[in-house]
């Protein structure tokens, strides 16, 4: 006689589990206020002070997603056990959003870097996008751009 397998018996740990997007507004406020462990009246202070921006439904319910809570988490630890005032916890999550604007263009500057170790010698070229950003482009593409240079808007050649 065959026994019937458990659900998730014999899989490896998290198969067959989604991750869950960070900025999903997947929280109702009571959720979320339970999970950061703050009163729902103190998220709304948080919210009309700009401490943390949940996302608004059609009827203008807050929904706030993991990275939201995460952050109220911060806001309560950066309070509480530190002693930080709001316009200090201000400053200090302005700054870790600099931190990490200036992570991710380190990391993409990075990449241009390797990319450019990698190519063939006489091969790199970079070239400026339109949002003023650098890029490699091939050799061929160069070649062109050198043959047919374009004019500035509102220059004659």
């Amino acid at each position: 006689m065959a026994r019937a397998r458990r659900k998730g018996v014999g899989q490896p740990p998290g198969a067959g589990v989604s991750v869950i997007d960070r900025d999903a507004p997947i929280f109702v406020i009571s959720v979320a206020a339970q999970l950061a462990g703050l009163h729902p009246q103190t998220l709304r202070t948080y919210d009309r002070i700009g401490l943390v921006s949940p996302r608004r439904t059609s009827g203008r319910g807050r929904r706030y997603s993991p990275r939201d809570v995460a952050r109220l988490r911060l806001i309560q630890r950066l309070s509480q056990d530190e002693g930080i005032n709001l316009e200090g916890i201000r400053r200090i999550l302005d700054l870790e959003s600099e931190l990490e604007i200036l992570r991710d263009q380190v990391t993409e500057l990075t990449e241009l870097l390797r990319q450019a170790h990698a190519a063939p010698a006489g091969s790199r070229v970079f070239a400026a996008d339109q949002a003023g950003g650098v890029r490699l482009a091939p050799a061929q593409r160069a070649q062109h751009l050198q043959a047919s240079p374009k004019a500035l808007p509102g220059r004659r050649t």
